[in-house]
């Protein structure tokens, strides 16, 4: 009958949508199950890795080259700082040695031109630096951490010293004592080292200096640029004793040389003075012998940034820094003195805890600043941890500051004044204060 035909068709296309709806059901819950990477491979994750803490590794080679990496950092810095290549390892005549030499950095080396080394850089997505300090100098790059191991070879390479590179170089060079000679705070520096250890001597002379021979260079270059001695920190490497490995293979023909000896420094405290009347400012910066421990300079440090100036620490030294207009020049003096004063409990806790930020914070600014970070602990301890390194700064007392201050200031310190000067006290008159 053609109704009851009609009926049992309409009945079996229910059950079909009633059995397509249950599997369907089944299907979802099933699909529930499934994260979104799984369903869809290749789909970004919705939740980023959770961040792990870094943790450092440290090792040395046979060819005295000392190798830190970290395994935390998203991106991988890779730096090679020669200790010995720094202006204060310029012996007499040698002047700007170092700095020629840093803008001879990825040059033409080991039969491979600039073009094309810059070429290699430039195909694995790394960037490379170059720096130069009184005490050390550095050659680097930032790439992915996926590219970082295959450049390390282009760090430490014989330079072929071809006449084109050494043209651009010189030029480079010349450019950048240039603009060092109109730059206040460069200016500044240079005079307070001259007045802090002796204008003639290696560490006193200026590091922006020109002239330098290609037979100066290549000597320079011969005795301070080799691996022995160096210190390798890359980021963001996840395998340290493979990285090692490969390190040594692929360093295996870099120049290794003699370790090099740390240049005798001795602070003698004096008085350099750059008058420029039409600048119509007064910059001062007055400095001490700092503590050997760069902890303990750098709480120190704060405490004089707490105080009033503008505190700083380097190698060997701690100092503060003021800059007014000429009509409050006469003041400077006597602020900077202030702020020397032994501080007490209440801005020693501050200073601590700043000191602390500073130091972790600035491993996490950045790649290139954590492998700074960790080259300089590697050459004054010889070993990397944040850890510790967050451990000694809690560990700081009082009694280590206030004796700190106390022997600092028995000291002779240096002055240096640049710009309009006229009302600024001199050294003589500064020393009595602290006598």
């Amino acid at each position: 009958h053609p109704q009851k035909r009609v009926t049992m068709a309409t009945l079996q296309a229910g059950r079909c949508l009633q059995r397509a709806a249950q599997t369907s059901r089944r299907q979802l819950s099933t699909w529930g199950l499934l994260t979104a990477v799984e369903e869809y491979p290749g789909v970004p994750a919705g939740t980023p890795t959770p961040a792990k803490a870094s943790s450092a590794s440290v090792s040395t080679l046979p060819n005295g080259l000392t190798v830190v990496t970290e395994n935390a950092a998203s991106t991988s810095t890779v730096s090679l700082t020669f200790p010995g290549a720094g202006s204060a390892s310029e012996a007499m005549g040698e002047q700007g040695a170092a700095l020629l030499n840093k803008c001879m950095a990825w040059k033409s080396a080991s039969g491979v031109s600039s073009l094309v080394m810059l070429r290699i850089l430039e195909d694995n997505g790394a960037k490379p630096f170059s720096s130069v300090g009184r005490t050390s100098a550095t050659v680097g790059y930032t790439a992915s951490p996926d590219n970082a191991t295959k450049l390390v070879s282009l760090l430490a390479t014989n330079c072929d010293y071809e006449k084109w590179d050494l043209r651009d170089a010189k030029k480079a060079a010349s450019v950048l004592v240039d603009d060092a000679s109109s730059n206040t705070e460069i200016v500044l520096t240079e005079a307070l080292y001259a007045a802090a250890y002796g204008a003639q001597t290696p560490m006193g002379r200026p590091l922006y200096s020109g002239g330098c021979s290609t037979e100066t260079l290549i000597a320079f270059r011969d005795r301070s640029y080799g691996i022995n001695g160096a210190v390798l920190a890359a980021t963001g490497i996840p395998d340290h004793e493979a990285f090692v490995k490969a390190t040594e293979e692929a360093l295996d023909d870099a120049p290794v040389g003699s370790k090099p000896v740390a240049p005798t420094i001795s602070f003698m405290g004096g008085e350099q003075r750059i008058a420029a009347p039409s600048m119509g400012f007064a910059h001062v910066a007055l400095a001490f012998e700092g503590p050997s421990s760069s902890i303990l300079a750098n709480v120190m440090k704060q405490c004089l940034t707490l105080s009033g100036a503008t505190g700083f620490a380097t190698l060997g030294m701690l100092g503060a820094y003021k800059g007014t207009p000429s009509a409050e020049s006469s003041t400077i003096a006597d602020a900077l003195c202030a702020a020397f004063n032994a501080p007490d409990a209440s801005i020693v806790k501050r200073a601590k805890s700043l000191a602390k930020a500073e130091a972790l914070f600035g491993m996490e600014s950045g790649s290139k600043v954590l492998a700074q970070g960790m080259t300089s602990s590697v050459l004054e301890t010889g070993t990397f941890s944040a850890a510790e390194i967050s451990k000694a700064y809690d560990a700081v007392t009082d009694k280590q500051v206030a004796d700190a201050f106390a022997t600092m200031l028995k000291a002779t310190p240096a002055l240096a004044a640049v710009g309009d000067i006229a009302s600024v006290d001199y050294h003589g008159s500064l020393v009595s204060q602290f006598g």
